[in-house]
């Protein structure tokens, strides 16, 4: 006899979670490790320092050099300003910019003296080119830069010598300008003879050799943005930021994203300077591309922490990191992130067997789901609730218990599915029931299934099966009294078999058969 198959128990699979990081073209010193959290109390602070508001405010209020410098320092990670730890540091670029201003050869034409600046950095503090070199304080110590920390401290000291310096970003790259009231020229602080490169044989022969970048030239408008002087200052933090992505350190990366965010205007903290902010948050609107909502990048980087606690399994931290920081700063990709962890919880406990735990875990976390992603959750633990009972049908009276269940949440069932557990639980049962070989009964069951519930092919065919087991088992019936010769038995079988199945062609010639022999 062929079997029908039971249903196999099923749960919607959502995608994982997948990390939303930025661009990783400007880069940053290594910083590796992985993060670790317990919950709320072990989570990085969303709080920006004190650093982050005032060096805004007095920046873009035309702040000084020292201001840039001492911001500079800041987004390196040393603290320069009063009572900070490195005043040190400042104190090597204010000789630096005393012994520039002093020098006797200095030129006195912008142009001339924006080349000169340039010859001075290098020939004083820039000694190898280094791709993920982003910090100022690092130049001071080893001499190692890259396009952020070369450009920023050109930038720093042209400002010191009266130059109007300015900031110049690409896709992957970032460069210098000076403006000297007749034109603007580009300035690429990586390497020595960068000054209006596109001018400079020297230039040429040794470019590709020191960094690696080709330069964009001053008409390519597409691929070049011209930035201010917080925004070169973020780059750092943006670096560094990428820097700890790339090695999963996502939990560092927070508090830098949130004083990046202070820095170009998002306001974080009660009490914060609220005139600048919006000015600064208006100039960034402005902006294309990567500055175009410093906000939306800052809350980017958080949830990359929730993000990669559920691609590492840690659904639990994922959710209660969502709910914290989604109260600090609200966006709906706190919202997917919750669903995608959620989700991922769920399958995990689904997949074993753990339906149960499945669905109380899901009423938990019902109270921070949106009413839409909740009803997903609850039809995905509903299926796999129904088909554990489908596939659990092995004892009498489960296949009714089963049925009644589909009955119950109906409506809450996807209709292919729900028909498909409601046919596979009548054939568990007919199943069950022609493992004991009785024929009969699974026809009564089978019958009685296409009278509740309609037409079915799967279940007609599996009553043909059974019709037709039932009637070989009488036909056999019949043959083994026919064989012994006990003629008047053999008819009074054929006869009730006929009486079962009024009409069955092997039952007529039977009892054709059995009345000649009585004759």
């Amino acid at each position: 006899m062929k079997t029908p198959l039971g249903v196999k128990k099923r749960a919607a699979l959502f995608p994982v979670f997948v990390l939303l990081l930025a661009g990783e073209g400007l880069l940053a010193a290594q910083n590796r490790g992985a993060p670790s959290a317990a919950g709320p109390a072990a989570f990085p602070s969303l709080d920006a320092s004190p650093q982050a508001y005032e060096y805004a405010r007095r920046i873009a209020a035309g702040g000084t050099w020292r201001d840039l410098a001492e911001a500079a320092l800041w987004a390196s990670s040393v603290n320069a300003g009063p009572g900070g730890g490195g005043t040190s540091y400042m104190d090597r670029i204010n000789a630096a910019a005393a012994d520039l201003a002093a020098a006797p050869d200095l030129p006195g034409d912008p142009k001339e003296r924006g080349d000169y600046v340039l010859t001075f950095l290098h020939r004083r503090f820039l000694k190898s080119y280094s791709e993920y070199q982003t910090r100022v304080d690092e130049i001071l110590v080893s001499g190692r830069y890259n396009c952020v920390s070369s450009a920023v401290f050109y930038m720093v000291l042209g400002l010191s010598v009266g130059l109007d310096v300015r900031g110049v970003m690409t896709k992957d790259h970032a460069f210098a300008t000076v403006n000297t009231g007749q034109e603007i020229i580009d300035v690429e602080t990586t390497n020595p003879y960068g000054f209006n490169p596109g001018n400079r044989k020297e230039f040429h022969d040794a470019f590709g050799k020191t960094t690696g970048f080709a330069y964009t030239p001053v008409k390519n408008y597409r691929d070049r943005t011209a930035i201010s002087p917080l925004e070169l200052v973020s780059l750092i933090l943006s670096n560094r930021i990428s820097e700890l992505e790339r090695g999963k350190r996502f939990a560092p990366a927070v508090p830098l994203a949130v004083n990046r965010g202070a820095l170009l205007g998002v306001n974080l903290n009660a009490g914060a300077d609220q005139a600048a902010g919006a000015a600064l948050s208006a100039a960034a609107a402005n902006r294309a591309g990567f500055f175009e909502d410093p906000r939306r990048d800052m809350i980017t980087r958080l949830v990359n922490l929730g993000a990669y606690f559920t691609q590492t399994g840690d659904e639990d931290n994922a959710i209660a990191w969502a709910v914290y920081a989604g109260e600090r700063f609200p966006d709906q990709r706190w919202q997917e992130l919750i669903f995608a962890a959620a989700n991922n919880k769920l399958i995990k406990l689904i997949r074993v067997k753990k339906t149960a735990e499945a669905r109380t875990a899901l009423e938990t976390l019902k109270p921070v789901l949106a009413g839409a992603n909740y009803q997903t959750l609850d039809t995905a633990v509903l299926e796999a609730e129904a088909a554990g009972r489908v596939n659990g049908i092995k004892n009498p009276g489960e296949a009714e218990a089963a049925l009644a269940f589909l009955d119950s949440v109906w409506e809450r069932l996807p209709e292919k599915d729900r028909r498909e557990m409601r046919t596979s639980a009548v054939l568990m049962e007919a199943e069950r029931i022609g493992k004991t070989r009785d024929w009969a009964g699974g026809m009564r069951w089978l019958s009685g299934a296409l009278e509740r519930y309609g037409g079915n092919p799967r279940i007609e065919s599996s009553l043909r099966i059974f019709r037709q087991n039932r009637v070989g088992e009488l036909h056999n019936e019949f043959a083994l009294l026919f064989n012994k010769r006990d003629y008047a038995a053999a008819k009074a079988s054929i006869e009730r078999s006929l009486r079962e199945f009024p009409g069955e062609r092997q039952f007529t010639q039977d009892l054709s058969m059995v009345e000649q022999a009585l004759r």
